[in-house]
């Protein structure tokens, strides 16, 4: 009985979460992130790339972040931030690729769960500052 009443359940979970697979509010999350200039690369990670000065984004990162919640710890010559918000542990990584091509990579996690909409949010906001 309730090895049946497990089954069910897990047949339930599967239906649902193929049938939101399968409805595009996946696509739509994911479309979303991309127009907005980058990409999931994991469940708590958001990183894109873009022609701009390491400088600047590297100023963008860290106004963005103190502004948000509290800085940690912070190396420029690394690339490095890491910091609180909204109670997840942020840490950010702008590293330059080319002579003109950086790549932000923000990841957040609250409580030891990946917090993407953190992520995301602070990523968006740092690439419109950058557009400023």
């Amino acid at each position: 009985m309730i090895l049946s009443l497990f089954r069910r359940h897990i047949l339930a979970v599967l239906l649902l979460s193929s049938s939101l697979l399968l409805s595009g509010c996946f696509y739509i999350f994911l479309g979303s992130v991309a127009a907005a200039g980058g990409y999931a690369i994991s469940q708590d990670t958001i990183q894109g790339e873009r022609e701009e000065s390491f400088n600047n984004v590297w100023e963008a990162a860290h106004d963005i972040v103190s502004i948000m919640g509290t800085v940690n710890s912070e190396s420029q010559d690394l690339g490095k931030i890491t910091s609180i918000v909204n109670g997840a542990k942020v840490t950010i990584n702008v590293s330059q690729l080319t002579s003109s091509t950086v790549r932000l990579k923000v990841r957040a996690r609250k409580a030891f769960f990946p917090s993407i909409q953190t992520a995301q949010n602070i990523f968006i906001k740092i690439m419109s500052r950058v557009d400023k």
